[in-house]
């Protein structure tokens, strides 16, 4: 009886690698494949109790965002919709909710403001293509797997971007509590506007703002309360959070009841109670062409701020996010928001935790948000009509200000000047020049200071710990050393920002020690050699030869050594490659007392 396995059985094996090998294809781009085979009553009961949660959350920022951004209250309804159902099929985060985000509305408002008037059919056709145009950003941008571009911006300058923002927000955010109209993108125009208006100051509807943003802040304090008479940790957290939702509807009754539109108070207004329309973006070549920045902007800020939080999530569940094909997911989001009268979109981070809190298992709950938000434009906008502008203010002032972070200056401040200096540069750009100068200011600075840092590496002489195979700086340590050996450990891969730096280095310390024999460069922290720092090497080599000073390279990874293989640089090294320092230092001593003991025997003879 043959031991080879029979041929039907064969055929069954290869049937089975050919759908593993299919469905993790699949799973690449449409990562919906990774969880919905294994849908169940468990996962949809989770995720439809918390759906439930995110769609009364939804509503209110929906709502303020839109306004936010200079469009009608619908598109960011609209906008809530179609995108969470796109993010639920090409997104990998189990529980990042997509949506209007304050940052993304108060960017979408300064690139159309100059072109268009807020409000009008032209403005709503600059934000879908707007959306448009990010989305494919985005999408393109995740086939390429760019999704390393999210490490351009250095976290001081995120946390400064964010703080700057909040203010600005907030502060725009002033006038329409107060009753009176106001404009303007940076904070300056913001504070001269308003100061200039208020002799239009509308009292009923100051009384309505103050007592809405009062209700808000006490609201987020009455936590420690309720725990106190007893509340479980959790309901008090979720009654906190419902705080906005609350304000809406007291706020709307009385409206309603009082009759405040015809006081003179500002209300949303009549919402159709319809389906968001399928759309199309302009196709006008001027207007691309000043969308195009903007846009790209949008899609930047959306992404690096999205993609954090969703790791910083599944990291609590052991679970993975994969950056390109999150650029993906967000741009079928954008690119959905687009098709359905909406308006640029990213992940939000207050609905993204309260989804993660609720016990969201997968994008489904999104989708189900999605539907409830369809509920809610067909059944229920002849109430959200009476929903005062002042409250949406409120809850967009009390929500802006959570992006502030103060601790995060101190911080800052007291670990490195220098990344301080870039989080002050971006703060202070956004307020005078709004927040897109903000962003190119903080990409800017975080790829200068790289520059600068790498450009000037860390060096250290370094010395044999007594005792051991250990070698530290002399400069820190007692060690001991040779006048005839120097080790330089270099701290940083080397390329041609730094190349020239090394060499002065290098030729500094052959000055400094005129009895010097041998040179070992150090290179256990050295992941990558470029080609410019190779001729550098190539040059050093040589001077160090005209000078009868050998060369040596100890601790070098194996990846570089085998870039440095194909060079002409290890051909021409005077001296050798050690695998360690320790190996090194043993040797040329060895050698050394060998040369002195031949040169004794010399001159005896």
């Amino acid at each position: 009886m043959s031991g080879e396995p029979s041929e039907e059985l064969r055929e069954s094996e290869d049937a089975l690698r050919e759908r593993i090998h299919l469905r993790a294809r699949l799973a690449r781009y449409f990562p919906i494949a990774t969880w919905l085979p294994y849908y169940n009553r468990h996962l949809l009961s989770e995720d439809l109790v918390a759906s439930i949660i995110v769609t009364l959350m939804i509503i209110p920022q929906a709502l303020a965002y839109s306004i936010l951004a200079g469009l009608p209250a619908a598109a960011g309804l609209y906008a809530s919709m179609l995108p969470l159902i796109a993010y639920s099929i090409f997104g990998t985060s189990r529980t990042l909710s997509v949506g209007p985000m304050a940052i993304v509305a108060l960017m979408t408002a300064a690139a159309l403001s100059p072109l268009f008037a807020p409000g009008s059919p032209a403005y709503s056709q600059g934000a879908v293509t707007l959306a448009m145009l990010s989305g494919l950003m985005l999408a393109v941008m995740g086939l390429l797997r760019l999704g390393f571009f999210a490490n351009f911006l250095s976290h001081p300058v995120i946390s400064g971007l964010l703080t700057a923002s909040g203010v600005l927000i907030a502060a725009s955010q002033v006038a329409g509590l107060m009753g009176i109209g106001g404009s303007g993108f940076t904070l300056i125009d913001q504070l001269t506007q308003l100061v200039g208006r208020l002799d239009t100051l509308h009292p009923p509807t100051l009384i309505l703002g103050i007592a809405s943003l009062v209700f808000l802040v006490l609201m987020r304090r009455v936590a420690p309360t309720l725990r106190r008479f007893g509340c479980p940790a959790g309901a008090a957290t979720f009654i906190v959070r419902l705080g906005p939702v609350m304000a809406v509807a007291i706020t709307t009754v009385i409206s309603w009841w009082l009759n405040l539109p015809a006081r003179g108070v500002s209300v949303v207004g009549d919402i159709p109670a319809q389906l968001p329309p399928l759309t199309l973006p302009s196709f006008d070549p001027g207007l691309l062409r000043e969308l195009l920045l903007p846009a790209f902007l949008i899609s930047v800020v959306g992404f690096i701020e999205s993609v954090s939080l969703a790791q910083m999530l599944a990291a609590r569940r052991r679970e993975r996010i994969s950056p390109d094909q999150e650029l993906v997911g967000q741009g079928a989001a954008n690119i959905a928001a687009a098709m359905t009268s909406g308006m640029p979109v990213s992940g939000s981070l207050s609905r993204t935790v309260i989804n993660f809190d609720a016990g969201a298992r997968t994008p489904a709950a999104g989708a189900f948000a999605a539907l409830g938000v369809a509920l809610v434009i067909l059944f229920l906008t002849s109430l959200i009509a009476y929903l005062p502008l002042a409250t949406l203010a409120a809850t967009i002032i009390v929500s802006a200000m959570k992006l502030v972070d103060i601790s995060a200056l101190r911080r800052t401040w007291q670990y490195s000047r220098s990344d301080f200096t870039a989080m002050l540069i971006t703060i202070l750009l956004t307020f005078i020049e709004g927040v897109e100068a903000g962003v190119m200011a903080g990409v800017a600075v975080s790829l200068a200071l790289y520059l600068y840092r790498t450009s000037r590496p860390h060096t250290a002489v370094v010395g044999k710990l007594p005792g051991t195979e250990h070698f530290r700086n002399v400069r820190r340590h007692e060690t001991e050393i040779d006048k005839e050996i120097a080790l330089l450990r270099i701290d940083e891969s080397l390329y041609f920002a730094n190349a020239r730096y090394l060499e002065d280095t290098v030729y500094a310390l052959l000055a400094d020690r005129p009895s010097m024999k041998h040179m070992v460069l150090i290179g256990s922290a050295i992941n990558l050699i470029d080609a410019s720092a190779v001729e550098t090497l190539e040059s050093i080599n040589a001077r160090l030869k005209d000078s009868q000073v050998t060369l040596h390279l100890a601790e070098i990874k194996g990846p570089v050594m085998d870039r440095l293989k194909k060079s002409d640089l290890l051909d021409e090294l005077t001296g050798e490659v050690y695998l360690s320092t320790y190996t090194a230092w043993t040797d040329l001593r060895h050698r050394l007392e060998n040369d002195a003991r031949d040169g004794d025997m010399t001159s005896e003879s």
